[in-house]
């Protein structure tokens, strides 16, 4: 069976784990690279990470950075990074309170469709989401797990944007669970600004366990990508 190597990385500065990503990446690709040219290797390593960030906001290769609504001072006095990041959409916001996962998978292992992919990472959030009993959705041309379809007041609660090069992914998605929504009104979330974001506390009116929700995920990633998730 397929194996997908976990790691929970706790608090973690964004920048140094995008370069970690980054590692794990470019280990992934180039190992297929030599494979395809006849060395005899073992298949790329498929790897989760989960993270929760300090406060940062990054904006995606097809974002605009007027969907930032601080100045580079306001940002240095309210100490939020900011970065341009190379995964697609726009502008997101991580911070304590938030389950970030980045799966590094080598998509030939599974199924080589990106939108697959994309809408796994959202069901397995829906799925989890199930479990407390908040119905998550997904809105027509709107990558995203959103709260309240339908109604007057529909609402984001996970992020997705990903990378994806000869099958390799990363980045990945961004679920707030405990988030302080606050930083949100400093940006125009994912660039749309008609809709609102909301959090798992905030739906249910109390804090929600952190490690109790990443143990659900896990369970609902290995299942829909029919593989075993293992400690790294």
């Amino acid at each position: 069976m397929r194996k997908i190597h976990f790691q929970d990385l706790g608090h973690f500065d964004y920048k140094a784990c995008w370069d970690y990503q980054e590692e794990l990446f470019a280990e992934s690709v180039n190992r297929k690279i030599a494979i395809r040219k006849g060395e005899d290797l073992p298949q790329p390593k498929n790897h989760l990470l989960f993270v929760e960030h300090p406060p940062v906001f990054t904006l995606g290769k097809s974002g605009e950075e007027t969907n930032l609504l601080l100045s580079q001072d306001q940002l240095k006095e309210q100490d939020i990074s900011y970065y341009k990041i190379n995964r697609g959409g726009d502008i997101t916001y991580h911070g304590p309170g938030q389950v970030v996962g980045y799966p590094i998978f080598d998509l030939d292992q599974f199924f080589t469709d990106i939108h697959k992919y994309l809408r796994y990472l959202e069901e397995a959030i829906i799925l989890m989401l199930s479990e407390y009993k908040i119905e998550g959705d997904r809105i027509d041309g709107l990558t995203g797990v959103w709260i309240g379809k339908g109604t007057d007041n529909p609402r984001k609660i996970a992020a997705l944007g990903v990378k994806c090069s000869r099958w390799v992914t990363m980045h990945g998605f961004a679920l707030n669970v405990n988030t302080e929504l606050g930083y949100f009104d400093k940006i125009i979330p994912c660039g749309i600004d008609d809709k609102a974001v909301t959090s798992m506390a905030f739906e249910l009116g109390e804090k929600v366990d952190e490690s109790e929700v990443k143990e659900k995920l896990k369970m609902h990633l290995s299942n829909l990508f029919d593989a075993d998730i293992v400690a790294s």
